[in-house]
C-alpha cells in the first residue's frame, strides 16, 4: 500500500472511530421542533409573506388554522404534499400545531407597509365588492366576516391582507368551482359562487396591494351577527 493509501486508511479509520464515541444529535422536544416540517414552505421570519400559492400562517387564528389542517387531512380541500403530511395526525396534535402557529408574531417585510393604494376602475369596483358587498346577489362586504381591517377575527376567520395575490384567486377560484369546500354549511362556496368570474382576479389584486395596518393581528370582536351561516364558525 502506498503512502497516500495508507494516510486515506489512517483518516477513514480515525473518522470510524470518532463517529463511534461521538454522542447522538439532541433533538429537542418542542413543537417549534416539530413545526419544521411546516416552516420550510410557510416561513415565520422576516420573509413570512411568500410569492406564489404559499400563505403566511404565522399569526392567523387558530381556530382558523385548525379548521383548514382537519380539511387538508380530511379531502375537504385538495393538496396531495398536505394530506401525505397530516394524514396520520390527531385532532388533538393538530389543535397544538395550530396554537403553536397562532401564537407566532412573525414581522411583516416593511414593503408590506408602504404599499401605494391602487386606483382605476378595477381597483374601485373590487373595494366595493370588499366595502360593500352586493345585497342583490346576497354576497355580503368582506369587511363584514373579516374585520373592519381585514386581519380576519380569532378565533375562527382569518385575515384577508398580507396574502399574495395568486393565492387569494387561487382560493376563491377553488371554492367557486368546487374543488375546495368547508365544513357545512359552506359559507365561502356560497360567496365565491355568487361572484361574478372576472371579480375575482380584480378583489385579489386589491388585497394583496393592501398595506399592514400598524397593528396587524386579528380583532377578537365578532361582529353582533354573521352575514351568512357558516358550519367553520364554531363556538
Amino acid at each position: 500500500m502506498g503512502l497516500s493509501n495508507r494516510f486515506l486508511a489512517a483518516v477513514a479509520a480515525a473518522c470510524m472511530l470518532g463517529s463511534a464515541g461521538a454522542a447522538a444529535p439532541v433533538v429537542p422536544d418542542t413543537m417549534a421542533q416539530r413545526a419544521l416540517a411546516c416552516t420550510g414552505c410557510h416561513q415565520t421570519g422576516d420573509t413570512a409573506v411568500v410569492g406564489g400559492y404559499i400563505p403566511r400562517i404565522a399569526g392567523k387564528p387558530a381556530g382558523y388554522l385548525h379548521e383548514q389542517l382537519l380539511n387538508f387531512r380530511d379531502g375537504r380541500r385538495a393538496n396531495a404534499p398536505m394530506a401525505r403530511l397530516l394524514d396520520n395526525l390527531s385532532d388533538e396534535f393538530l389543535r397544538e400545531l395550530a396554537d403553536h402557529f397562532a401564537a407566532l408574531d412573525a414581522p411583516y417585510p416593511p414593503s408590506s407597509r408602504a404599499r401605494p393604494s391602487p386606483t382605476g376602475p378595477a381597483a374601485q369596483r373590487a373595494a366595493a365588492w370588499v366595502r360593500h358587498g352586493d345585497p342583490q346577489r346576497g354576497i355580503p362586504a368582506c369587511q363584514q366576516c373579516h374585520g373592519p381591517a381585514l386581519t380576519g377575527i380569532a378565533p375562527h376567520v382569518p385575515g384577508l391582507i398580507g396574502l399574495p395575490s395568486d393565492y387569494l384567486v387561487g382560493q376563491l377560484g377553488a371554492w367557486r368551482n368546487g374543488v375546495r369546500h368547508g365544513r357545512s354549511p359552506d359559507c365561502m362556496a356560497r360567496i365565491a359562487g355568487r361572484l361574478p368570474a372576472e371579480a375575482i382576479p380584480e378583489i385579489a389584486a386589491w388585497l394583496a396591494a393592501q398595506p399592514m395596518p400598524p397593528q396587524p393581528a386579528p380583532s377578537t370582536t365578532p361582529p353582533p351577527s354573521w352575514p351568512l351561516s357558516c358550519g367553520s364558525i364554531r363556538p
